[in-house]
């Protein structure tokens, strides 16, 4: 099942459908007011996003499930993975888990929220473009840009602070106490690793780092993110036999 980040859909992962469809049941679902969801909450957090994958999975009935989340999903897979830890048997994150003890001060998180209510669009622009590199092709670049600053301003400042809430209290790394499966993840090298840091609280973890790429690989790297997602699939294929 893959699972979208910040103000993205299901549309950005439209280069994995042909690879993995072919020999996986694929699922992929718009979170609650992303893509063609609704968008009546009052609030869109980390725990409801895991409850909404939670049930999305549980209606297709499918007993052996691996959750594949990019950036802000890795944090939604991982709730979702502590309310089913009978189906779930392991998560792979997409440039995100780089290091789960971070703690973010109240200052780093109010400078990093500030631009986004002062000016979303742009401040979401600054942010995305923070997140690429030149060599990414500037249409997709443009594109990416365009889509996530497009989104409801109130629904992803509310997701937004949410998720980086989590750095602030510890419940980032907390979770994975509770969450008993293998982790993998696909990384660019933009972000170092802390893989001490990780492993202290997930039950294993590895990486598959792609060198100079940006932080939508799946998108400006398919072709080689697609390589390295069948690896950590496999990888976790041959964990749940082993187990």
């Amino acid at each position: 099942m893959f699972v979208h980040g910040w103000s993205c859909d299901s549309r950005y992962w439209r280069d994995q459908i042909p690879t993995f469809s072919k020999e996986n049941k694929l699922v992929l679902i718009d979170l609650a007011g992303h893509g063609h969801s609704g968008t009546t909450r009052e609030k869109y957090t980390m725990k409801a996003f895991g409850e909404d994958v939670k049930a999305v999975v549980e209606k297709t009935g499918n007993q052996n499930v691996i959750l594949i989340g990019h950036s802000m999903g890795g944090a939604i897979i991982a709730e979702a993975a502590r309310l089913m830890p009978k189906i779930v048997i392991g998560l792979i994150g997409i440039d995100t888990y780089e290091n789960i003890e971070y703690t973010l001060s109240k200052e780093e998180y109010n400078q990093m929220i500030t631009p986004f209510k002062e000016n979303f669009q742009e401040g979401t622009r600054q942010f995305v473009q923070y997140m690429l590199v030149p060599e990414t092709d500037s249409l997709l670049c443009e594109w990416i840009k365009s889509d996530m600053s497009a989104a409801p301003c109130n629904i992803a400042l509310s997701a937004l602070e949410d998720y980086m809430t989590q750095s602030v209290t510890g419940e980032a790394a907390k979770i994975f106490d509770e969450i008993r499966v293998p982790v993998i993840t696909v990384n660019s090298d933009m972000w170092p690793i802390d893989y001490e840091a990780n492993r202290r609280h997930m039950l294993s973890y590895d990486a598959i780092v792609i060198k100079g790429a940006d932080h939508f690989l799946m998108q400006a790297r398919p072709d080689e993110f697609n390589s390295a997602l069948k690896q950590a699939v496999n990888s976790m294929l041959k964990m749940k036999k082993t187990k």
